[in-house]
């Protein structure tokens, strides 16, 4: 606070006591006025003190700023970039690069800050439908990778898979990105196109090109098993906004048409909203018992017990995988350990921890993970997932490698990508001569096989709308021969017998 300050004169008087008296007088009137006026000043600042007081703001009149010594240093680094720096800064960016760069050092996959923009983008993806690839995406080791891509999405389509690492969006590095950062380049209006740079295992990179399209939020698929009476499976490829009630509404479709027994198919569901996930675990968990727990940095835990009847008119069995992560892994653990409903495929991913987040006045947010959830039994499935009580694998056809479709393969080639499309064209039943990646005559000759039976000109090069055909007749086949769908049909009809 500044302070006025006064400078005293010192007065020389003369040795004459008259004069000295009549200063002296002068001075006692002096001191009487000015004492009066600092009365009267006091009681005018009284007044406008009250009246503001009554009358104004909530705001108080005087601001105290309480300094907190850890932020010293994060100001000082703000005031000397903001005035030292070569050229104009934005200060919102600045800010917002401060509260990124804290929530990063977290090194939390599942923690994040998102710009009013990315707050917004994230509210719309759960809640109505988006442009995009539709693939569901993760920060790891400073690499977005593939979680899963959605039903009918782009992604699928494409052939891109659960484990797949995104280098680059058309030729950006996403090397450190955050997972919002990479959703901005990769997202965009329908119909444009986007080129991943996409590496599966140890392989090496691959380009492939994706168009994309409006991503609806529809969740829930259901539909009667071919050839199996009385068996159905619906499929839940996250946990969205109305996720509960669109099963609910497809059960009773389900159950119309005869239903006896259900598969409920949660592979590559990477998560989502965990409400639906109570809602729906709730549908087949006895009133009462527990369907999670949740435990906080101090230990102390809280117990989520099924709010529902959880009698279902019909058996259940649950097919899980590799990308079945989060929300999905709270339903298979509370139907496995809380209704003894058997588990089918394969360990799912293994995220045991709980995200919330927190919105600040200009719409942005952090999400950050405060608690960890276990099942009712108590176990922690991080980094472990869930395993199955029946274990199948997919076969190892249904991870082979995408083709890019803008890519020309064609006589005397050779590359990763050719060595994808002679074991398409292998598995499906044509005969390329070899799996090594070098496109001869007899891949040709495969190739112009499989462009007559599908009704493309017959060129033998593997581009455009041929590797889009072999990839989709690759994925029809996967769909077709599904040994854990077979496995979980087994089981179920056991189930349905033992009632």
């Amino acid at each position: 606070m500044e302070r006025d300050q006064t400078n005293e004169e010192t007065e020389r008087l003369s040795g004459n006591s008259g004069e000295v008296e009549h200063k002296q007088n002068y001075l006692k009137i002096k001191k009487f006025h000015f004492a009066m006026l600092l009365f009267f000043l006091v009681f005018i600042t009284a007044g406008i003190t009250t009246f503001a007081l009554a009358f104004g703001n909530d705001e108080p009149a005087v601001k105290i700023v309480n300094e907190r010594e850890e932020f010293s240093k994060l100001y000082e680094a703000f005031d000397t970039l903001k005035d030292s720096y070569y050229t104009e800064l934005d200060q919102d960016k600045l800010i917002n690069g401060a509260i990124n760069g804290m929530v990063e050092s977290l090194d939390d996959p599942y923690s994040d800050y998102m710009s009013q923009e990315d707050a917004k983008s994230f509210h719309e993806s759960i809640s109505a439908s988006f442009e995009g690839i539709g693939a569901e995406i993760q920060s790891r080791d400073g690499h977005i990778v593939i979680v899963t891509p959605l039903k009918g999405s782009p992604a699928e389509k494409a052939g891109l898979l659960p484990e797949d690492i995104i280098l680059s969006v058309d030729g950006k590095s996403l090397q450190g990105m955050s997972t919002t950062e990479a959703v901005a380049l990769i997202r965009g209006e329908k119909g444009t196109k986007v080129k991943l740079s996409v590496q599966r295992g140890g392989a090496e990179p691959t380009d492939v090109t994706i168009t994309r399209d409006t991503i609806p939020i529809e969740t829930v698929f259901g539909e009667m098993v071919e050839g199996e009476e009385g068996i159905a499976k619906v499929q839940i490829s996250n946990f969205s906004e109305h996720t509960h009630e669109e099963l609910v509404q497809v059960l009773k479709e389900l159950q119309d048409k005869g239903m006896k027994g259900l598969i409920l198919d949660l592979r590559q569901n990477p998560g989502g909203l965990l409400d639906q996930a109570v809602k729906i675990s709730s549908m087949f968990v006895p009133e009462g018992k527990l369907l999670f727990q949740v435990e906080d940095r101090e230990g102390n835990r809280e117990e989520y017990p099924s709010a529902g009847s959880g009698n279902a008119d019909f058996p259940l069995v649950v097919v899980i995988d590799k990308g079945s992560a989060s929300a999905s892994e709270i339903l298979a653990g509370a139907v496995s350990e809380s209704a003894d409903v058997p588990l089918v495929g394969e360990k799912s991913f293994g995220k045991g921890t709980v995200q919330r987040a927190e919105t600040f006045k200009d719409g942005s947010n952090i999400k950050l993970t405060t608690e960890k959830w276990l099942t009712p039994e108590g176990n922690w499935v991080h980094k472990e997932g869930i395993k199955p009580d029946h274990e199948v694998a997919m076969p190892e056809y249904a991870s082979l490698p995408f083709i890019d479709p803008e890519t020309e393969l064609k006589v005397s080639m050779a590359s990763e990508q050719v060595k994808a499309a002679q074991k398409m064209l292998q598995v499906l039943g044509y005969e390329p001569g070899r799996e090594d990646g070098f496109f001869d005559e007899k891949t040709a000759i495969a190739a112009k096989e499989f462009q007559k039976d599908h009704s493309i000109e017959e060129t033998g090069i593997i581009s455009g709308e041929t590797t889009l055909q072999l990839m989709n007749a690759l994925r029809e086949k996967i769909s077709s021969e599904d040994p854990q769908i077979s496995k979980a049909v087994e089981v179920l009809k056991t189930e349905i017998d033992a009632e």
